[in-house]
This record gives structure tokens, C-alpha cells and sequence, in this order.
């Protein structure tokens, strides 16, 4: 799979990666490209929208199965009531709306009435963290923690187009439910080719042994990034890529600590509950003693802005990756 190019002047659309965008080749709508191939070879696979279609990149999957389309409109606990229902009977239904919307309106219903009978219900989650410069209503910035609480819920935080089209097919392949946060719109192409995605795995990216830094989602592109630039500047930055928050791999990322000398995390989410918590979690559970640096948002709710700015106030650009680095080696 290939990216292309952002075209001049295009317009972004509502939760598309803005800086990313224009930098790295781009794949458009990779979820609903890679549902529809899906739904051409399972008919059970059906998808459903709380009237988001547009801005969760389902659209590809109605157009090409618009029988097995189920709009149920502004109705978050619905949706994923109804989704429960055709579970019930057979299916494989394909859900989205923002993660705002599925974490904190429908949690008990994505809780009791998905998780709590273990349906095969896929759960897809627009706007994550600071992809969006519509405030605290729209930024999904504590759906990790949120999500990871619930038992027997697989969670999913993709970092590129590559990704996240592998990892539906593997949701679809999955038993149970499934949540998975959502990149939308031009997704920039970050991971090589021939790299696998497999649910409850890490994947050491790169090398290195000063620091290690421990990503998620869209920041992993921020890590490979920054450890490039410390490399010519005679830091060793090694880099693991853990695309799955929940089964988590405890075991990879204590042996990934266990090789540097300090470890960093980071995530497009705030630091209290999501990966950084897990990590620290993780390494102390495991005997690890290691100094651990959190990336994240603050523990508050996120002002409206463009998305540029927010993410360059917070900490989450490649530029403050690399500084809050270069303070943790000196």
C-alpha cells in the first residue's frame, strides 16, 4: 500500500492529523477502504453510524453495501443497543461515532450490554485526544482509561493508515468486543511495509539504549521522529510501538525498559489512567526499576483551537518530544 501526496489548498476534514498530514504520504479513509474489502468477502459484517458516517470514513462500506448500512441517528446508547442485537443474531456489526460519544454517553451500554456477554461488537472511535480543535465536548482525551476499565474489551490505538487497516481486518477476526480509536480523513503512511499487526502485541520500531520511549497511536510517529533527530545529536533513543492498550504486553514492555537507561511514554491522551499509568504499572509489577517520563495531556479539560496549536502547547509535536528528552539525559 502506498500514500500519496496532500493536495494544496484541500481543506481538512474534522479529526484529520493536520501536521502529519502535509508532511508524510497519505492514505484516505483506510478504515472504510478496508471494511468494505472485508464486507465483499463476509456478508455478516454489517456497519452502523449515530448519524457520523461522514467524519468516521464509513462511508466507503454503505456506498458498496448500502443494505447492510444502519444510520440510527444522533443516539449513541442506541447504537450500540442495536449493534448489540445484531450481534444476537449472527453478525459482525461495524460502529462508529466519536469517542467522546462512545466512551462517556454509552458507557454502560457498551459495558453491560456488549461487554458483560462478551457480543462481537466492533466499536470505531472518531477525534481522539487533540485531533480535533473543538474543545472538551468533541476531544476524546480519557477514553483509554475509560475503556481499559471495562472487562473482557479489547482497545485499539492505531498510529497510521497502515495500521489502522490491519487492524480491522483483525477486529474482524476477533471474538468479542473490540474499541478502537479512529485516525480519519488523509492518514498519514508512517509504519513499513511489511509490518504486522497482531491484538495484544507490541513492536520494537528502533534500537537504542539511552532512552527508550514507549508510544501510542498517532505519537508514535512523533517518537520515530524525535529519536531520529537525538540520534545526530548523540542521543540513543530506542522506540515500541504498542498499538494495543488492552490485552496489554506486559512482558514486551518490561524487557523493552529493562534495555535503556530511562523511559519515556507517549500518547495522545492525558497521562493519568492511559499508557503512561500502564507502563508504570507494568514496570513495577515486574521489578523493573527504571525512571519513567510521561508525555500526555494535563489532567484537565482541553481548550478550542486549531489543532496545530493545541497539540504544539501540549506537548505533543515532535519538537517537545524531543526537548522533554533532551532534559531527562542531561
Amino acid at each position: 500500500m502506498s500514500g500519496r501526496p496532500m493536495e494544496a489548498g484541500r481543506t481538512l476534514a474534522m479529526g484529520e492529523n493536520e501536521a502529519a498530514a502535509r508532511e508524510r504520504g497519505t492514505v484516505e479513509a483506510p478504515f472504510g477502504r478496508a471494511l468494505a474489502r472485508l464486507g465483499a468477502a463476509r456478508p455478516e459484517i454489517v456497519g452502523l453510524t449515530a448519524d457520523l458516517g461522514k467524519y468516521t470514513d464509513i462511508l466507503p462500506f454503505r456506498d458498496a453495501f448500502p443494505q447492510r448500512f444502519f444510520n440510527v441517528g444522533m443516539a449513541e446508547q442506541n447504537l450500540v443497543a442495536v449493534a448489540a442485537g445484531l450481534a444476537r443474531t449472527g453478525l459482525t456489526p461495524f460502529a462508529t461515532t466519536y469517542g467522546v460519544f462512545a466512551s462517556r454517553r454509552a458507557y454502560d451500554f457498551v459495558a453491560i450490554a456488549l461487554a458483560h456477554s462478551n457480543l462481537n461488537v466492533k466499536i470505531v472511535a472518531g477525534l481522539p485526544g487533540l485531533t480535533t480543535g473543538y474543545g472538551g465536548t468533541h476531544q476524546a482525551i480519557e477514553d483509554l482509561a475509560l475503556m481499559r476499565m471495562i472487562p473482557g474489551l479489547t482497545v485499539i490505538d492505531p498510529c497510521d493508515a497502515t495500521e489502522i487497516e490491519a487492524a480491522t481486518e483483525a477486529m474482524a477476526d476477533h471474538p468479542g468486543p473490540v474499541y478502537m480509536r479512529l485516525l480519519r480523513g488523509a492518514v498519514p503512511v508512517v509504519l513499513e511495509p511489511g509490518y504486522k499487526f497482531q491484538i495484544g502485541k507490541a513492536r520494537k520500531l528502533r534500537d537504542g539504549v539511552d532512552v527508550g520511549i514507549v508510544s501510542t497511536g498517532f505519537m508514535t510517529e512523533r517518537a520515530l521522529d524525535a529519536a531520529e533527530v537525538l540520534a545526530g545529536r548523540g542521543v540513543s533513543v530506542a522506540v515500541l510501538h504498542v498499538p494495543t492498550i488492552k490485552p496489554f504486553d506486559a512482558e514486551a514492555v518490561a524487557e523493552f525498559a529493562a534495555g535503556v537507561g530511562h523511559v519515556v511514554t507517549a500518547e495522545n491522551h492525558v497521562v493519568v489512567g492511559g499508557l503512561g499509568s500502564l507502563v508504570v504499572e507494568t514496570l513495577f509489577g515486574a521489578g523493573v526499576s527504571r525512571k519513567v517520563t510521561r508525555i500526555g495531556l494535563p489532567d484537565r479539560f482541553i481548550e478550542c483551537g486549531a489543532v496545530p496549536t493545541l497539540q504544539a502547547r501540549y506537548g505533543l509535536t515532535t519538537e517537545a518530544v524531543v526537548a522533554t528528552i533532551e532534559r531527562t539525559v542531561r
